[in-house]
């Protein structure tokens, strides 16, 4: 079975429903694209959970060095991060319970994303969630 991103409307209602986004590999150096990315996010009004170990804080918000030390679950597990990393990425998610994960432009691992979604994962993949929303939610952009 071939990897499929969901269709338009369901990345429409992912980014509508969530609240709370766990940005995996999320950057403090504003040139890198997680951090510009994250730092839209939390402009369109989204809660941003840095995930990213040996900092304190990234864009105001206390980063937690991996996503069992968050203390919730996160709506969206967006991840900034090469695709080797990918495969304990997903069982993390499976571990924590999480939903939606979302695997930026460049992140692509089908087999780890069928994984997930026979774990009941949505998956989107190979997509910016910036780009996404600006494309969805009404182009416009904070």
């Amino acid at each position: 079975m071939a990897f499929a991103n969901p269709d338009s409307e369901t990345i429409r209602t992912i980014l509508s429903d969530a609240t709370n986004i766990a940005v995996v590999g999320l950057s403090s150096k504003p040139e890198r694209d997680s951090h510009g990315v994250a730092k839209a996010l939390q402009q369109f009004g989204y809660h941003i959970i840095p995930v990213r170990p040996g900092v304190d804080k990234i864009l105001g918000e206390v980063a937690f060095p991996d996503l069992q030390s968050l203390p919730e679950v996160p709506d969206i597990v967006d991840v900034f991060r090469n695709p080797t990393a990918i495969p304990g990425i997903v069982d993390d998610c499976i571990e924590i319970g999480a939903k939606v994960l979302w695997l930026q432009e460049g992140v692509v691992d089908e087999e780890s994303a069928l994984r997930a979604q026979e774990h009941g994962i949505t998956v989107v993949m190979d997509k910016c969630m910036f780009k996404e929303w600006v494309a969805l939610k009404g182009g416009a952009t904070p």
